[in-house]
């Protein structure tokens, strides 16, 4: 058996106060090709000197701990020496607004804790693919004072006045969360309906669609079978299902199936860009934010052959510069524009729709 390479290898410390959570990860992931684990610890004050001792290049870390719970010793770890961190949580509710809170701190990912149905090794290989996604990754730019406030001065627009029949679809992934907050907070209460794929597990999406709804103008839930879209709400997909964007007459509407991955997503962009292609067509808006893959980018070039005008993120503003690079190389996408411009771009191109 080959040695693992200890230079080329990215290194990562599983941060549990599981001991068999640490030892299944220790051993699935350094079978996983390019990937080696350098340390376990079992909690934050254990974890903290590893880190000064192995400097690995990613942590997987569970948020409820002993002595100290991964949220504080997330913001603390942020602050004095911030690193690629990949948050393993449970798929309890509390869970779920934890694991948003530690994305709002600086966490990249976010992946659900095994439970009787799902086992840790069967997880392995869905964890080892976050870990090349956030290997390198830059990490997400810090908010700027006031962009959750719900009366943002400056994209309010009379020309979106009358929308009915125009729709925006967006797509994202890795460090898509607080992408797609920092584009939805800065859109006005009466902008198109508007779909969205995030890649998230089953659960967290809930939790997700609840905080955003908080933060935005626009009404946010997480979408059901049947529900219509329709100007002021944003409807954001489901974990571990794809959400199908159909017509009938001049109503809009989603459909919430199960099916295969599609880019090892579920929900996938490309489902749901595919589907506005075909039903919504020049009437559509196409926006990609940062994610690691290509999910996305056939799906959206359907919809620029349709007749929409599609946006993808700047490679400066990504986390991980994948999905918006492969749409702009497949000749996908009008427009390449910082993640702090996004907004105010979407609504002056939907006022020439």
């Amino acid at each position: 058996m080959a040695l693992p390479n200890f230079k080329s290898d990215i290194k990562v410390l599983v941060v549990d106060d599981s001991a068999v959570v640490r030892k299944v990860f220790s051993e699935q992931l350094s079978a996983q090709a390019g990937i080696q684990v350098v340390g376990t610890a079992p909690d934050p004050y254990v974890a903290r000197d590893k880190i000064v001792q192995l400097k690995p290049d990613v942590i997987t870390l569970d948020i409820e701990m002993p002595r100290m719970d991964g949220i504080t010793f997330l913001g603390k770890l942020m602050k004095h020496h911030p690193i690629p961190v990949i948050i393993v949580s449970s798929l309890s509710a509390k869970g779920s607004q934890i694991a948003l809170e530690a994305i709002s701190l600086g966490a990249l990912e976010v992946i659900a804790k095994p439970s009787a149905a799902y086992s840790v090794g069967d997880m392995s290989i869905q964890l080892a693919q976050k870990i090349r996604a956030v290997y390198k990754a830059k990490l997400p730019l810090k908010p700027k004072a006031g962009n959750l406030n719900r009366s943002l001065p400056g994209i309010q627009s009379k020309a979106l006045s009358a929308t009915t029949n125009k729709i925006i679809a967006i797509g994202s992934s890795t460090g898509g969360t607080e992408a797609l907050k920092h584009v939805l907070t800065r859109l006005p209460r009466n902008t198109p309906g508007i779909v969205a794929v995030q890649h998230m597990p089953a659960a967290f999406t809930t939790s997700f669609a609840q905080r955003l709804d908080e933060l935005c103008q626009m009404r946010v839930k997480e979408a059901r079978d049947g529900d219509t879209v329709t100007n002021g709400q944003v409807l954001i997909a489901p974990g571990n299902f794809h959400m199908i964007f159909k017509r009938s007459g001049a109503r809009y509407y989603v459909a919430i199936k199960k099916g295969p991955l599609v880019h090892y997503q579920r929900p996938a962009a490309d489902i749901l860009f595919k589907s506005v292609a075909r039903y919504a067509g020049a009437n559509a808006l196409g926006i990609i934010l940062t994610g690691m893959g290509k999910d996305g980018a056939a799906g959206m070039l359907e919809m620029k052959k349709a007749g929409s005008i599609n946006i993808a993120q700047d490679e400066k503003s990504c986390v991980v510069f994948g999905m918006p690079k492969e749409a702009i190389n497949i000749g996908a996408v009008d427009h390449v524009v910082d993640i702090h411009s996004i907004a105010q771009k979407a609504v002056s191109i939907l006022e020439t729709l």
